[in-house]
């Protein structure tokens, strides 16, 4: 639930996945918002929720309400 408030960010800014890696500062060859993506990392860290946050000009309590 956590990735599709973050999905739909992405829409409403029109911004892709590889863009927001870049934005965020994770590098141009790092997969870790495409394994957030699929499953892989079920608990983001704080630091990459900050990173996200920031790259999308959003807060963090944008994404509160998908965590439970």
């Amino acid at each position: 639930m956590l990735w599709s408030l973050i999905e739909d960010e992405l829409k409403r800014q029109n911004m892709s996945i590889y863009e927001l890696t870049l934005k965020a500062g994770l590098g141009k060859n790092n997969r870790t918002l495409y394994e957030f993506k699929y499953g892989n990392i079920k608990k983001p860290s704080f630091e990459l929720m900050c990173k996200i946050a920031d790259a999308l000009n959003v807060s963090l309590d944008y994404f509160r309400k998908g965590v439970k």
